[in-house]
């Protein structure tokens, strides 16, 4: 197996399926209780319109989500969604995703599990 293939196999098998789809991981912060990886939106607009031409415009703010520990560290993933103009109408636009759970900052597969263990998603507290 070559080194991408393995890279690519772990990523799909440490983080949200969602997330691996359509963010690349852009930077790694391990710090000493918690694990911080942040991702970028890759840059395909799904919504095209047929005859609007769109052009990148930066990034939203970045969205906090918790999710799985490793190793004894808590994870957040730092997601940033990317932002287009659509040069046929000025506004601006961006894919939509559902990464974490309604009313919550945890991805859907944590705070499954969470509410298995634990019969409700328990407050997060502090984001780091």
């Amino acid at each position: 197996m070559e080194k991408q293939e393995l890279y690519d196999i772990l990523v799909g098998t440490l983080f949200p399926k969602d997330i691996t789809d359509h963010f690349t991981i852009v930077h790694v912060e391990p710090l000493p209780d918690v694990l911080v990886v942040h991702f970028e939106e890759k840059d395909d607009y799904h919504d095209k319109e047929a005859g609007h031409e769109y052009v990148p415009n930066g990034f939203y703010e970045a969205s906090r989500i918790n999710d799985f520990p490793i190793r004894d560290r808590k994870v957040t993933l730092v997601v940033k969604r990317r932002r287009w103009i659509d040069k046929t109408t000025g506004k601006s636009v961006g894919n939509r995703y559902s990464l974490t759970a309604d009313g919550t900052r945890h991805s859907k597969e944590f705070a499954a599990f969470l509410k298995g263990i634990f019969g409700q998603v328990p407050d997060s507290g502090t984001e780091s």
